[in-house]
């Protein structure tokens, strides 16, 4: 933002409180809204160069056609009354679309194409909406954001800054022209009126080049002030999480019961190798298929109750059940249900319940002690 005259930090919303970057949510309504970050010097640019590229190439075409037009209007100026003969008008009309038609198309085409390369396609209904709080101005509102704000004053250093480039090289073509221009007098009539609208449509056509250039830095400019207009503070983020994901309360509750959901299924856990408790409030079930599996798997877990049901059914289907706090608590927090193991708790592991592993799974146990 270095090449911007002005310090974009003064156009920045941290000033007001709005700190949070919008969120998607935030673009999406802006835009349903018809609000879009966009540069209008881009469109004014291409609404000046390719109208007048398209005259500058259709000049001849258009000269002939108007020529052709006078020609028949004073050739039948004596048969034709304009105030009540209807085909004088309809002769005009059809004249003036074959001139005009092609410009109009043109300037059309670039008015689109200017949109529709920044801000894609778009068409919003709600800018046509009427707003009855605009009906009266707020002028005080108008006047500060018009004439005495830092946005006002950066448009304006950026007139300026277009009226010089502007002016600079309309000054260069014209001087480089000078001798031609000061012997117009010296030349024939069409061959001046020529040289005069070549002249013309060159330093129409480079300004506008000029005015294309400018408007790319504007358009960096226009997104960034249009980001900054959108941040939100604290509680709007907030309140726009909730309208878009829920309440953050709602979703932990929700989340909890659904692990709770996932513990209380404990079918799994006289497929257990092995239970290992804390001893009394947590329990964990552990299984190990070296077939399927890279290491131990957490198949259930528990707490109070469901971790004393939990022994209860390791003991009824005999499956070891062994105490060791330390182990239990960390992998009972660090892990979910269908969750391996933590590496680093593998040597513990290892250790202590390597002999309650079946002979097939003895092994494989040994190279997990080596991976560990």
């Amino acid at each position: 933002m270095s090449e911007y005259l002005f310090d974009l930090q003064w156009f920045a919303a941290e000033d007001e409180g709005r700190t949070h970057d919008p969120t998607e949510t935030t673009y999406r309504k802006a835009r349903e809204e018809g609000r879009v970050a966009k540069s209008q010097d881009l469109i004014s640019a291409l609404g000046i160069l390719l109208p007048a590229t398209a005259l500058f190439f259709l000049a001849p075409g258009m000269l002939n056609t108007c020529t052709e037009l006078i020609r028949y209007i004073f050739t039948r100026v004596n048969e034709l009354d304009p105030l009540n003969d209807r085909v004088v008008a309809g002769i005009f009309i059809r004249y003036f679309i074959r001139l005009a038609a092609p410009v109009l198309v043109v300037a059309l085409v670039s008015a689109l194409f200017s949109n529709f390369v920044q801000v894609g396609f778009f068409l919003s209904t709600k800018a046509l909406v009427p707003d009855f709080n605009k009906v009266v101005p707020k002028f005080g509102k108008y006047f500060q954001k018009t004439f005495f704000s830092p946005e006002a004053l950066f448009n304006f250093g950026k007139s300026l800054l277009k009226m010089a480039f502007i002016g600079v090289a309309a000054f260069l073509i014209i001087w480089s022209n000078r001798e031609v221009l000061a012997n117009l007098q010296t030349m024939s009539l069409w061959t001046s009126f020529s040289f005069v609208a070549s002249l013309a449509g060159r330093i129409l056509i480079i300004c506008a080049l000029l005015l294309m250039a400018l408007s790319v830095p504007d358009i960096f400019f226009q997104r960034w002030q249009f980001k900054e207009s959108l941040k939100m503070t604290r509680e709007q983020a907030k309140e726009e999480l909730k309208q878009d994901e829920g309440d953050p309360q709602v979703r932990s509750r929700l989340r909890r019961r659904y692990q709770e959901l996932l513990s209380r299924d404990l079918s799994k856990v006289p497929d257990a190798d092995v239970v290992i408790t804390n001893p009394t409030h947590f329990s964990v079930a552990l299984l190990y298929d070296p077939d399927r599996m890279d290491g131990p798997t957490v198949i259930a877990k528990g707490e109070d109750e469901l971790a004393f049901k939990i022994r209860e059914i390791a003991k009824a289907n005999d499956v070891p059940v062994v105490a060791h706090p330390p182990l239990t608590r960390a992998i009972y927090d660090e892990t979910d249900i269908g969750d391996m193991v933590p590496v680093k708790y593998w040597q513990v592991m290892i250790l202590l319940l390597g002999k309650f592993f079946s002979a097939e799974k003895k092994p494989r146990m040994e190279n997990l002690r080596m991976e560990a």
